[in-house]
């Protein structure tokens, strides 16, 4: 099947079938896939314009609510963490297509600035899980999810929920929420600050923002996976939505470049990490904290390690 605007022929079987395997694992950190799915998209499919990045935006789209639904259901979506998320991304992310189309349309000056965007986020990765054993408390609330979700398999399996996150305080000074016996406290504007700086880093690398926060949350802030992939996930429905809407807008300003999304690749993405997403989410409890946090580190350094070689070779 060909798609024009993408200018790339691919069997349309195969953009659902990798969005599914990829956003199946990574919507348990939180994280929509579109940073895996853009090297693929790239690399393996030749798709080099600027129009991948909002391609990838329309992606989260598509995939991401089935996702988010889950982990409202659930009760594991913080909202005040979620508001001020979008809040501080969205005006980042506008400032990043801008950035995109105007001084990184070459695809390999691409390529090495995504490598830096996730060797950072590995490595901060890395740091918090090599590290792990000075945050036994932070720890523990984890352990005592996981622990709870075992006992309480047969109940829900019947219908019954595990407890919700408990929100304490939500100000423009300060967030704190409960989650199995241990308090998380954090600054809002500290937050708010981090969110717009991830978002223009998001909105350049066709991600949303919200993607590159969860791990930040996880590795800098300590904040449990279990509570920030809701939120974090949301948010980059919310900064995709106003991502591809922008990209649209500002292409016929750039009549010598493809800068607007391919739809029809991007909704085929979009269904694969639909079902992906649904089932990761429904998944994640499931898993130890530590694995999620492990195989994410993975992946992004492997990718990251893959645009650096591709860059110098």
């Amino acid at each position: 099947m060909y798609f024009p605007v993408a200018g790339i022929e691919v069997n349309p079987f195969i953009p659902p079938l990798v969005a599914f395997v990829v956003s199946f694992f990574t919507s348990m950190g939180g994280v929509s896939g579109a940073f895996l799915l853009l090297p693929f998209q790239v690399s393996f499919l030749g798709f080099t314009s600027p129009s991948v990045s909002s391609t990838n935006q329309l992606f989260n789209i598509v995939a991401i609510p089935s996702g988010v639904i889950r982990y409202i259901k659930e009760g594991r979506m913080v909202w005040p963490l979620t508001w001020v998320v979008i809040v501080g991304t969205l005006p980042g992310v506008l400032i990043g297509a801008i950035v995109r189309v105007k001084y990184l349309p070459d695809p390999s000056h691409f390529k090495l600035f995504a490598a830096a965007v996730l060797l950072w986020i590995g490595y901060k990765l890395l740091m918090s899980l090599i590290r792990a054993d000075t945050r036994g408390s932070k720890q523990q609330a984890e352990e005592r999810f996981q622990k709870l979700v075992h006992e309480h398999r047969e109940k829900s399996i019947k219908g019954e929920t595990l407890p919700a996150v408990r929100v304490l305080k939500f100000s423009m000074s300060r967030i704190a929420y409960e989650f199995y016996g241990e308090t998380y406290d954090f600054s809002t504007m500290g937050i708010l600050s981090l969110s717009l700086v991830v978002g223009v880093v998001g909105g350049i690398y066709g991600i949303g923002g919200g993607s590159i926060i969860a791990p930040f949350f996880v590795a800098v802030f300590g904040l449990p996976v279990y509570t920030v992939a809701g939120a974090a996930l949301m948010g980059t429905f919310v900064t995709s939505v106003a991502g591809v809407a922008f990209f649209q807008f500002i292409a016929s300003y750039y009549p010598n470049q493809v800068v607007a999304p391919d739809w029809g690749l991007g909704i085929l993405f979009g269904l694969g990490g639909m079902l992906g997403m649904y089932f990761g989410a429904r998944c994640q409890k499931f898993l130890p904290a530590k694995v999620i946090k492990w195989m994410l580190c993975g992946v992004i350094l492997f990718t990251a390690a893959k645009y650096v070689l591709d860059f110098f070779m």
